[in-house]
């Protein structure tokens, strides 16, 4: 399987994407940085870990994916709390980082699952 055929990979893509288009005009750079970083960093994590040897080092890329998307929805809280996010574009990003998350973590059960037996 490549890691473009995983709905999860592709919703990833989706988000950071949108995330990209809605805060390219944020004057706050380092905010805008930031996110738009944990955003890519979800997707990116999925497809580095899927183009390595072992499943134990998938499910550790994974695993950062699932911890970025934490780190994405932090983001999105204060982004909206501060006023650079608009409520229901950031409710509407946690909704689907929720579900990535989700997602991975079943992945990941289903990969662990597969070395044990």
């Amino acid at each position: 399987m490549k890691f473009e055929d995983l709905e999860v990979w592709k919703k990833a893509v989706k988000l950071s994407g949108e995330i990209y288009k809605e805060l390219r005009q944020l004057k706050d750079y380092g905010f805008k940085d930031q996110i738009t970083r944990s955003g890519l960093s979800i997707a990116s994590n999925i497809a580095e870990g899927f183009e390595r040897e072992s499943q134990k080092e998938n499910i550790n890329f994974l695993s950062y994916a699932k911890g970025s998307s934490g780190e994405l929805r932090t983001q999105i809280y204060i982004g909206m709390d501060i006023g650079y996010i608009k409520k229901e574009v950031g409710e509407g990003w946690l909704i689907d980082a929720r579900e990535i998350s989700s997602m991975l973590n079943g992945l990941i059960r289903r990969k662990k699952t597969f070395i044990r037996n």
